[in-house]
């Protein structure tokens, strides 16, 4: 049994949460948003300032697995137990915010910061993660570290994507010193991990709007993300008549109006973020329409019908346009429960900070739906002002804020305590 005469964990420092939140948003912000995007420079630089201030609390154990993950350990009393892993990732999408991410990378240092000035060692080891590439946004491949811990990530499927820039994804990543190939490698190092927490925004409206600074999060949504691509024929815009023209982008236009209603009878969302034209110019009509499409509901079975009444949508407007149509599967991951018990320690932790004391679902993906595949997973968000993420103006309040290191800070040191049982 555990020890009721046994100290509280240690007080993460949310000042210094924060202040080094700004100084990342100062190096790697600005402006015109956050430009941490995956495999690029700036990326490296945050990388860069997170491992500085590891070496400040005396953290020196820091490597860098195959498929790109940052680990951080701080060595606790019994080197045998399975370590507790906190973390989230410091990539960012372009133009994104100060704490999408970065938040939970950060205040997992807290925890780190706060274990390694206190009398006595945590528990057990203590692993800070930053996954690599979670916002997907260079190749549309979302949670690409994570899922290579959590064993789902297939690098065959992935040899084909490229960037904006026609560079493909295996080059991009080389640059950086990841090898695609062996990129699944990185699971073997999950074995040492007992449970995964993680802290995050709620990039939504929900917390803010009932007036909660804080919450614990009972799972993540399911995500079928694909790309359709339509076929008609590229034609002078002067001179071909209305009735006769086989027009791919009004076929890409209603497919994305179809995508929204179908995710509205269903309780869901859709959303049709990028339609590409060809030859995409004013002066002729689109021969070419290529439409990414992506579906979210936390429930399977209705993220299922969503799917299949999306590819019909499809099917009926290219054949009202005249147009052939194919589809492209770009990602999928199937709505994702965290573990009940840590759930619960979770809620007990969000309400006694101050926050809401039941769970809420995340519409939104995160690494811990990965790792929530193979071991005990738990997240806590933190209200976000006027549900505001991936813009430059993402925010929360630093109330909201602290409320929630507070609350990540008490669910670390219960599951810590909980190994001593």
């Amino acid at each position: 049994m555990s020890d009721p005469a046994a100290p509280g964990p240690p007080a993460i420092d949310a000042a210094r949460v924060l202040a080094d939140l700004d100084a990342l948003a100062e190096l790697t912000g600005g402006p015109g948003g956050a430009r941490r995007v995956c495999w690029t420079e700036e990326w490296q630089a945050s990388r860069g300032l997170l491992r500085e201030r590891l070496g400040e609390i005396g953290v020196e154990d820091v490597e860098v697995d195959e498929a790109g993950n940052l680990w951080a350990r701080l060595p606790g009393a019994d080197r045998d137990a399975p370590a507790l892993a906190v973390g989230s990732h410091l990539d960012s999408v372009p133009a994104g915010g100060p704490l999408d991410g970065a938040l939970g990378v950060i205040a997992g240092l807290g925890v780190l910061r706060a274990w390694a000035s206190a009398t006595d060692p945590p528990p057990r080891d203590l692993v800070l993660i930053d996954f690599a590439d979670e916002e997907g946004s260079r190749f549309g491949r979302s949670l690409f570290g994570s899922s290579a811990l959590a064993g789902t990530l297939e690098p065959a499927a992935l040899e084909g994507l490229v960037d904006a820039d026609g560079r493909t994804i295996g080059s991009v990543l080389a640059a950086a010193g990841v090898e695609l190939g062996r990129a699944p490698e990185a699971r073997r190092r999950l074995g040492g991990i007992g449970a995964y927490l993680e802290l995050h925004i709620e990039q939504g409206p929900v917390l803010a709007a009932e007036g909660s600074s804080c919450a614990a999060v009972s799972g993540c949504a399911g995500v079928e993300r694909l790309r359709i691509d339509f076929e008609g024929h590229a034609a002078h815009a002067g001179t071909t008549p209305m009735g006769r023209r086989r027009d791919a982008g009004l076929a890409a236009a209603e497919l994305a109006l179809a995508v929204e209603r179908i995710a509205r009878a269903h309780g869901g969302v859709g959303t049709t973020g990028r339609i590409d034209l060809d030859p995409g110019i004013i002066t002729a009509v689109a021969g070419r329409a290529a439409v990414a499409v992506d579906l979210r509901h936390p429930e399977a079975g209705e993220l299922a019908a969503m799917l299949e009444e999306t590819r019909a949508a499809a099917a009926v407007t290219a054949g009202g346009r005249s147009c052939s149509h194919s589809e492209r599967p770009i990602w999928r991951i199937e709505p994702i429960p965290f573990d009940d018990a840590l759930v619960a320690r979770a809620e007990a932790a969000a309400a006694a900070a101050g926050g809401r004391a039941a769970a809420i679902a995340s519409g939104a993906l995160h690494d811990a739906a990965e790792l929530a595949r193979v071991i005990p997973v738990a997240m806590v968000f933190a209200a976000s002002v006027g549900g505001i993420s991936h813009a430059p103006d993402e925010r929360s309040t630093d109330e909201d804020l602290a409320a929630a290191i507070a609350a990540f800070g008490e669910l670390a040191g219960a599951v810590l305590a909980a190994a001593r049982s």
